[in-house]
């Protein structure tokens, strides 16, 4: 049993009904709208699996169903479903992960009085997930793509009546606006210049030869080809969904929402919707776009594990892990490996969703204590969550050879370093691989050895089992994740670039990029047991190592980087400045302008109806005035007598006579 391209619409369509569920649900059935939630997701894994099972029938073919929405003039306007392995993998990944992101809410969220209402809104963000990989059509991606941003909005501020929450909530919808502004110019863009936004439509498509062709064939302002400034547009979207500089600072604010929304955020749906757009137009990106999209990722990826460095909070180092990492799979692309992004991406998604459920069971156990400071010793006291987020944090730091992030991250090291333009991107990861490594040694530390440093700590115990299974489970597929791309089986990328047979190398081939790689690991996890993990801190007020040794480059990372500042003195300024301006033409240029317009329109109106009532009217009445009495004189002489009409006749008559007569005679 498979499940076609035609039938695609039924995987987002389940966790669409679940959110209509759920927004009708009243908050005491908590259980029906939580189940429909998880059945539909449950539901739409197992539809996922089907249509994964048909693309991999033939991993070459597009399966592809176009439809008309609606008439446009002369023609229609189509949209369509695509099923092909990036499809699929997607698919199967996100409704996976979210089910367990929903299984885990369960009992993260179980003493909201909003429970209803949050699961209506995981079920929506989901639907708008599914739907944006589903899609065949840049237009219908572009739809699902704002209701991502939404239902992202939705959640963000969930608890909306706590400040910081709200102020996320609208800078993250408002921050990757910007960048769905240059995804919507250049969607118009490419409509107006290959005439259509489907991606494949039998050799007419967006991505096929005839349209390509069309479009490296013109040019624009300095000689460049529209087909790389239709694709740097798009990958402003991406920017901005995908929380790369520099629009990344909405993506670590994003961590006000509850936790499973976090792990929703940063593994499963939202920001994996910039790479996975990227992958899907990467056949209409030039080498000049991918240049940018390489050295944009590289910054990403540097930036994020640097700031990562010196934060406090457990799950703000998660989310700037989650940037660096996302730099990482941007950096992929643009040196031409997607497969090693997609690769990256898939694994990111279970070890990273491991990570943010970890970190959730961590503050919901400690009491909702956030700060690694306030934390320690809690690798006795929850096992179960040490063990699983141990092993989330070697499929992040990339420990080889066990662990599935050590080959994707691999992967996109080699892709780095055979690129031709360039390695400063390939210098820039094996820093970021560094850094990785140590930051995540240092949260392990603080987090889960030493001594608790906190009342909420010493009293902290493990969570039941709707919070440990879920973790269980991703821990496995961090690790079993390994054996679908190995270098001497590289089975998942020869599926995503459409081979039916699989053709691997030695395990060892490029062994001294990958001793390098280890030997870097290596230092990066000493160097944080070093500093954090040999001398365990005892204190929850003292200083940091780092900050000690550097307080002025800690505190920068700590106030990561100055991005907010930076932006709030210019960007916001200037947008301060308009308004004051706008304000001011508003009241005392159009406003005047307006008030005189009005006044015109009454002087108008008073001169037309002088003229109308005085002239025309006046002239009218007179004239009215003297025929009316010329009306009453001849009314006067209509008698109705007949003999008096009969003597005037003959009194006429005697008249014209006597003047006939006398004339004579003259």
């Amino acid at each position: 049993m498979t499940l076609s391209a035609h039938s695609l619409w039924l995987i987002p369509a389940l966790p669409l009904a679940s959110a209509a569920i759920g927004a009708l649900t009243p908050r005491g059935g908590r259980k029906l709208a939580a189940g429909a939630a998880i059945a539909a997701m449950l539901g739409a894994f197992v539809l996922s699996c089907l249509a994964l099972q048909s693309a991999l029938a033939d991993p070459a073919a597009k399966q592809v169903f176009n439809f008309a929405w609606f008439d446009l003039g002369s023609g229609a306007l189509r949209l369509g479903f695509l099923l092909d392995p990036l499809t699929a993998f997607m698919c199967v990944m996100v409704t996976f992960v979210g089910a367990l992101i929903f299984i885990f809410s369960t009992g993260y969220m179980k003493e909201d009085a909003n429970f209803t209402r949050f699961f209506c809104f995981l079920s929506l963000f989901a639907a708008a997930m599914l739907g944006l990989l589903v899609a065949n059509s840049l237009l219908l991606l572009f739809l699902c793509w704002e209701l991502v941003g939404l239902a992202s909005y939705l959640l963000i501020g969930f608890w909306f009546h706590k400040p910081s929450a709200a102020a996320a909530a609208k800078k993250a919808f408002i921050t990757t606006r910007i960048g769905d502004l240059g995804l919507l110019l250049g969607m118009l863009w490419l409509q107006h210049a290959g005439g259509t936004l489907l991606f494949y439509d039998g050799g007419a498509g967006a991505l096929e030869p005839a349209v390509l062709g069309t479009l490296a064939g013109q040019t624009v302002c300095g000689g460049l080809a529209l087909s790389t400034a239709i694709g740097l547009l798009i990958f402003c979207g991406a920017v901005g969904k995908s929380g790369q500089f520099p629009l990344h600072v909405w993506l670590p604010d994003a961590m006000e929402g509850p936790t499973p929304v976090s792990a929703l955020i940063h593994a499963a749906t939202m920001v994996a919707a910039g790479v996975f757009l990227m992958a899907r137009v990467f056949p209409l990106l030039t080498p000049d776009a991918l240049t940018v999209v390489a050295f944009i990722g590289a910054i990403t990826a540097l930036m994020g594990a640097f700031i990562a460095v010196a934060q406090n909070d457990i799950k703000r180092i998660l989310a700037f892990s989650t940037v660096s990492q996302l730099g990482y799979m941007m950096l992929a692309i643009g040196v031409g490996s997607w497969v090693a992004a997609i690769f990256h991406l898939l694994t990111h998604a279970f070890f990273k969703a491991l990570l943010f459920l970890g970190a959730g069971s961590v503050i919901h156990a400690a009491h909702h204590e956030q700060d690694i400071r306030s934390l320690g010793g809690l690798s006795k006291k929850m096992k179960v969550t040490f063990v699983t987020f141990s092993i989330g944090t070697m499929a992040l730091v990339g420990v080889p050879l066990l662990f599935s992030g050590f080959w994707s991250k691999e992967a996109i090291l080699h892709a780095a370093h055979g690129w031709s333009v360039s390695h400063l991107p390939f210098y820039a990861a094996l820093l970021g691989v560094v850094l990785t490594a140590f930051y995540n040694t240092r949260l392990m530390a603080e987090t889960f050895f030493g001594s608790p440093r906190s009342h909420a700590a010493e009293h902290a115990h493990e969570n039941h089992a709707a919070m440990t299974v879920p973790l269980m489970l991703l821990a496995a597929c961090a690790v079993l994740l390994s054996l679908v791309n190995l270098p001497s089986y590289p089975w998942l990328s020869a599926m995503l670039e459409g081979q039916s047979e699989v053709h691997g190398h030695g395990l060892f081939d490029g062994v001294g990029l990958m001793a390098a790689s280890v030997l870097i690991v290596a230092v990066g996890i000493g160097a944080g047991w070093a500093i954090y993990g040999r001398r365990p801190r005892t204190d929850a007020a003292a200083r940091d190592p780092l900050e000690v040794q550097a307080p002025r480059a800690f505190a920068a990372l700590g106030n990561r980087l100055g991005f907010d500042e930076l932006y709030a003195a210019t960007a916001f300024r200037l947008n301060a400045g308009l308004a004051i301006v706008a304000d001011w033409m508003d009241r005392n240029v159009w406003d005047g302008a307006i008030r005189f317009l009005a006044k015109l329109g009454e002087f108008t109106g008073f001169a037309n109806r002088e003229t109308d009532e005085r002239t025309l009217n006046g002239g009218f009445n007179a004239t009215s005035e003297r025929l009316r009495g010329l009306g009453q004189l001849y009314s006067r002489l209509q008698t109705g007598d007949a003999h008096g009409y009969l003597r005037t006749l003959a009194l006429g008559f005697v008249i014209v006579l006597l003047v006939v007569l006398l004339g004579g005679a003259k």
